[in-house]
């Protein structure tokens, strides 16, 4: 099977991950391959911020718990953290931003990294205290969050695929 395609049928999403950070090596394959995401026009509308400060990850996860309404830790321990924000100018803006999220995952599990996207990017940001934390990391304009991807090395058993749906592919 080709390597590719192998990679997308085998990566599965991880939710208990080592206190181990990833190597640098493989974040930045991880990011290059977003920043090669398609997008609307090319206009290449998404913006990545990589957090790997463990307090500024805490502020995360407590602000993405709360939107829950929960105690727990949303981002599972994982190490690193990429929030894909996509400027709501753009008409494709959320395709735009999912993209970069889907290749971030896929790329992160064909360098050995393993990855879960996590929702509630879009109400973290749109809180005053999310707008505070944009503000501090210079991003300025009109961005939505998209997703938080999360990266580490598990600390479990690899999952296995659950079986594909019965009439997932409709030929016409």
């Amino acid at each position: 099977m080709n390597e590719t395609l192998k990679n997308l049928e085998e990566r599965r999403s991880i939710r208990k991950y080592k206190d181990e950070q990833i190597r640098d090596e493989q974040l930045n394959e991880i990011l290059e391959a977003g920043t090669y995401a398609p997008t609307g026009m090319g206009a290449q509308s998404p913006v990545m911020v990589v957090i790997q400060d463990k307090e500024t990850i805490r502020e995360l996860s407590k602000m993405n718990a709360d939107v829950m309404g929960t105690n727990s830790d949303p981002f599972y321990g994982a190490p690193t953290v990429i929030v894909v924000l996509a400027d709501k100018n753009r008409l494709t803006y959320v395709e735009d931003g999912s993209l970069v999220m889907g290749n971030l995952m896929n790329a992160a599990h064909a360098v050995g990294v393993d990855s879960c996207w996590i929702h509630r990017a879009k109400e973290v940001f749109e809180s005053e205290k999310g707008k505070e934390l944009l503000k501090k990391w210079n991003i300025e304009g009109n961005y939505v969050g998209i997703g938080n991807c999360i990266l580490g090395y598990r600390d479990c058993q690899y999952p296995k695929a659950k079986p594909r749906k019965a009439g997932y592919i409709v030929r016409v």
